[in-house]
């Protein structure tokens, strides 16, 4: 059965999916569907995934969208995928899905924007998830003419700090990958491509954040090693995104002024 993946290569979740298909030689087609110009808002994409976001796959007949389903589904279904990535073992399969469970609501609550236009972040800012956000308020706010809050960007830093720490503390004791592991599982896909979106941050604010944490950042290091050449390739996309938004950030305060 053909496999399409539908994403945006600025979006944490779609990184981790392409990641996962590459580092496991499947065969499937990606097709990119740009948040910023709206195009996950057509009637086209709706049909694919009717709550209009990316990542999305069509596998055959079958179609699938959330990021940490389509994880599980794929590394169930590819054939030949090490299990490592997620353990036949039901007790391990369970600390894996706990970990998913967790990142939701705290690592990517603090962390999360994945929206780059004035006309993708009104669609998205509905939800609090993206308010609180700290990339949200140190930088798409203010590049995209939106208001910043200080106050929303400090809880949001200080949000994402203490989920850094409490990967540290809970799940980075005893092996270089999450749960101790001595190879990752999709947690760690999930959420290295997570933490990897600081990259679109200002310098100072990313070492800010990151500096504390030197087994996080020896992790991420890690988790590179462990899916190269894909896990660099991938995130090409956000780092090449950084110098243009810092120069809109730059234009944006210069106009405030």
């Amino acid at each position: 059965m053909e496999l399409k993946v539908y994403c945006d290569r600025m979006s944490q979740p779609s990184r981790a999916i392409l990641i996962f298909c590459k580092a496991n030689n499947a065969e499937f087609e990606e097709i990119t569907v740009e948040i910023g110009k709206g195009q996950h808002r057509t009637p086209e994409f709706a049909e694919v995934n009717p709550m209009k976001q990316v990542p999305a796959v069509i596998h055959g007949d079958f179609k699938l969208f959330e990021s940490h389903a389509i994880l599980i589904y794929l590394a169930s279904t590819i054939p030949g995928v090490a299990d490592h990535w997620y353990p036949a073992d039901v007790r391990e399969r369970a600390k894996v899905h706990s970990v998913l469970d967790w990142h939701h609501t705290n690592l990517r609550r603090g962390s999360e924007l994945r929206c780059v236009s004035r006309k993708g972040l009104a669609m998205v800012v509905e939800s609090h998830v993206y308010r609180f956000g700290y990339l949200f308020n140190t930088v798409f706010a203010v590049v995209f003419g939106m208001p910043g809050d200080p106050k929303a960007a400090a809880e949001g830093e200080k949000l994402l700090s203490a989920s850094l720490a409490r990967i540290e503390s809970l799940w980075l004791q005893g092996g270089p990958f999450l749960l101790g592991n001595s190879k990752p599982t999709i947690a760690d896909l999930a959420l290295a491509c997570e933490v990897t979106q600081l990259e679109v941050a200002d310098q100072n604010g990313h070492d800010r954040i990151m500096k504390p944490h030197t087994k996080i950042v020896k992790w991420i290091k890690d988790v590179k090693s462990a899916t190269a050449p894909h896990f660099e390739e991938i995130h090409a996309a956000i780092r090449s995104a950084r110098e243009p938004l810092k120069k809109l950030k730059a234009q944006a305060a210069h106009k405030s002024e």
